[in-house]
Parts: C-alpha cells; structure tokens; sequence
C-alpha cells in the first residue's frame, strides 16, 4: 500500500504562496502538495453538475484527516491545555464511528502514514536536547497499540519505512524498521550530514548524506549499503547543496553560483556550469528548473546543462509529459496559472487563477473558489488538454477545504462541523 498523504484543517486557510519544498530531514508528512489561489475566468452560472454531500462529522479545527480505503481517519486534540490528542476511525461512505484511541499526552502530533496494515502517527515531544520526534503505530482494524520509536517516518520503495530522529543541534539517526512490528532492518551511524532522499514513486530508495566537509555519500535506501562517495568540497569552502532530480545528482556551490551534475549512483561526473546564485533546482519533467537568486526561472537541458529557456515571469512549475504547469510570479494567496511547453517554455494556455489542491503526488489537480448562489465551485485541472473541467457544486462548503485522496473535506456552514464530499470522477 502505498502512502497517503493528508490534509489538515486550520482556523484559518493558509495564505503563504508556494515556495521550495523542505529537505527530508525533519519535514512533516502532510500533503503531497497543496498550493492556494481562487478562479476568477470561468461562468458559474452556465454549469449544474451534481450535488455530492457524502458526510457530516464534528471535526475540531486544528485536526489532520485523511482517507485509507474505507476509513476516514481524523486526529484531532481533545484537551488543548493538556496536549491529549486521539485518532478516531470512521467507515465510508456512511461515516459510522469504528475505533478511537486516545494518543499520549506528552506529545504534539502533526502527521499519519498509512502502510502495511498499520497507522503511523507522527509528531514530537519535548527532552533533554530539545524537540524529540516520534512515530507510533496503531493496527488499522481496531486501533490497538504496537509499537512507537523515535523519528519522523518515509515510506521506502520495498514497503519498509525509514525513520529519522535527531537533527538540527544533535546527530541524525537513519534507519529502517518493518511497519508490521518496529523491528530495524539496517541502520547507520549517527551523522552530522544534512540528509536528501530520492522518491521513485513507490517509495524512498536513494539516500543521499551532504557531510560540512564536502564528503557526500550515496546510500541503497532498502538495504542501507554505501554505492558511491565522492569529496565534492567547493573552492573556499562555501555551503554545498544538494538537490536530486531523477537519477541526477546537482551540487549547488551556494558561493559562486556554480552547478556540477553527477550521476546519482556512481556521481560520475556529467556536466558543470556556472549560473550565479541559485535557490534550488525541481524536476521540470523533460527539463530541470532552476530557481535564480534574480527571480528567474530557468530551464536547463539534463543531459548537458545547456539553459533551454528562461523567464523571470514564473514562480515554480508542476510537470505533465511535455509540459509544465507555472505560475506568476507573486506573493500573495492567489496566483495566475498556466500552461507552458517544458522544451520551450512557449505558453500553450491559461487556467485561470484558483485554490487548488493535488489528491496526492501526481494525482488530479482540483480547484476551488466561491459560488454566487452559495457554497463553492470545483473544477478539475488538466495540464496536458490545457483545459479546466467544472466537477461539481459544493452548496453547504463554507471554503477552508482540504484536498484528501478522492475527497474535498471543507468546513460547512453549519458552525462546527466540516462535510466530506466524494469528488465526481
């Protein structure tokens, strides 16, 4: 089974515009991706679609949710003053209740990993070296206790999990351990290096370790072993970063700007050029992006290095076969987007500008935005038709929605309570 990412539903919706993605190390697993703006270039009023209320259920605000086949799962505090949280169980489509477990006290949960028959809850506690991360397994059936260890968790291709405790003022620890009962698979020294790791779709299956002193190792995620080390220390000792695009390795000399691309499993040597400053590189599709310390994007062919195209019009970019899906540059909750040629860069359609959220990695990009007659309107994006596709009337949707596997759970209009709806397909 693989992964399923969720949503969590706040007081308020988030307001931030899309920035770089975390580094693994210590990152929480909450959506995929979940990106916010609001549709203003499509008519309402010429669109009936179906109704498509699915449940009504008092969840808190602050709550994380997600969907597992035919569980709605929601982790939600209980006692705000005493930390208590629970994880409760609910059967689709009905939502009747099938299981709560009260999670400890001690404390703050933030994230749920479904895997093997199991639930994994993830969050932090407060020791000696400061924030403690933990993970605890509960039996998907029935909720029972089986097992907890220390760290943040990540699926890994062949259906294990890797664990990460430590990090920022104390050594990481990396191991992995079967979801069925917590027992360690392999393990490695705890180290000081700043960790990436490579998802190939089914899970994580290339560790990559960037040591202060320049050494950066390549590590088999399901077996643990060592496939390639290579001193990469930059001229003068500037901060290295790493970032991982398909079977590329790209090492970023944050000083003079200057990119060496290596092959990820041998980091033989590929190609070198030198850009200026550079935020960070993102898979592109059939290019690799580079985000410009000038608010630039650019384009960069993998296999020599050589810039395709540039603009200095678009934010980030979300790639579909041979095209790109980008954003206006801009700072504030809504965004103007559209489709752009990835060999290119030649602009092929405009989306419109929505709040839009992604059911899951690669999955469908659906949009929200406010109905004139009350309630919202979602619409479906597809990147490679260039098209919008209107899917439904959501009537009782007050907005603050979240996206979560199939579903759009948003606040209702009656206070208090949040409805669940099963997008049409």
């Amino acid at each position: 089974m693989s992964i399923i990412e969720l949503g969590e539903i706040r007081d308020e919706p988030a307001s931030a515009p899309p920035v770089r993605r975390p580094r693994a190390a210590g990152r929480p697993l909450r959506c995929a991706l979940v990106v916010l703006f609001a549709l203003v270039t499509l008519a309402a009023a010429a669109v009936s679609p179906p109704r498509r209320a699915l449940v009504t259920l008092p969840v808190r605000p602050g709550s994380d949710v997600m969907v597992d086949g035919d569980l709605l799962l929601v982790m939600e505090p209980t006692n705000p003053s005493t930390r208590q949280t629970r994880l409760a169980a609910y059967r689709l489509p009905g939502g009747e209740p099938v299981w709560q477990m009260p999670l400890s006290a001690e404390a703050r949960y933030w994230g749920m990993t479904a895997l093997a028959g199991m639930l994994l809850a993830t969050g932090y506690e407060i020791g000696p070296e400061g924030r403690e991360t933990l993970t605890v397994a509960l039996d998907r059936a029935t909720g029972a206790y089986r097992w907890q260890q220390p760290g943040t968790v990540s699926k890994l291709a062949d259906g294990n999990v890797l664990l990460r405790s430590g990090g920022e003022t104390v050594p990481s620890s990396l191991r992995a351990v079967d979801p069925c009962c917590g027992t360690v698979r392999w393990q490695l020294p705890p180290t000081t290096a700043e960790v990436s790791i490579r998802d190939n779709g089914y899970g994580v299956d290339r560790i990559v370790l960037n040591q202060a002193s320049g050494l950066v190792e390549v590590h088999d995620a399901t077996t643990g072993t060592a496939l390639a080390r290579a001193e990469m220390r930059p001229p003068g000792g500037a901060p290295l970063g790493i970032d991982l695009i398909d079977d590329l390795l790209l090492a970023i000399d944050r000083g003079s700007g200057t990119i060496n691309a290596y092959g990820l499993d041998r980091l033989d040597r590929r190609w070198t050029r030198a850009s200026g400053p550079v935020e960070f590189a993102l898979d592109c599709g059939p290019v690799v992006c580079l985000r410009t310390g000038g608010n630039e994007l650019q384009a960069l062919d993998p296999a020599t290095g050589e810039v395709r195209w540039r603009s200095d019009r678009w934010l980030w970019g979300w790639p579909y076969e041979d095209r790109l899906m980008a954003n206006i540059s801009g700072f504030g909750p809504v965004e103007q987007y559209i489709v752009l040629d990835a060999l290119t860069g030649r602009q092929l359609a405009d989306l419109g500008k929505w709040e839009l959220y992604q059911l899951g990695v690669g999955g469908r990009l659906v949009g929200i935005r406010r109905h004139p007659g009350g309630g919202v309107l979602v619409g479906e994006l597809n990147i490679g038709a260039g098209e919008v596709r209107i899917l439904d009337v959501l009537p009782d949707a007050a907005g603050d929605c979240q996206a979560i596997t199939g579903y759009l759970m948003c606040s209702a209009t009656a206070a208090g309570s949040y409805q669940l709806w099963k997008l049409a397909d």
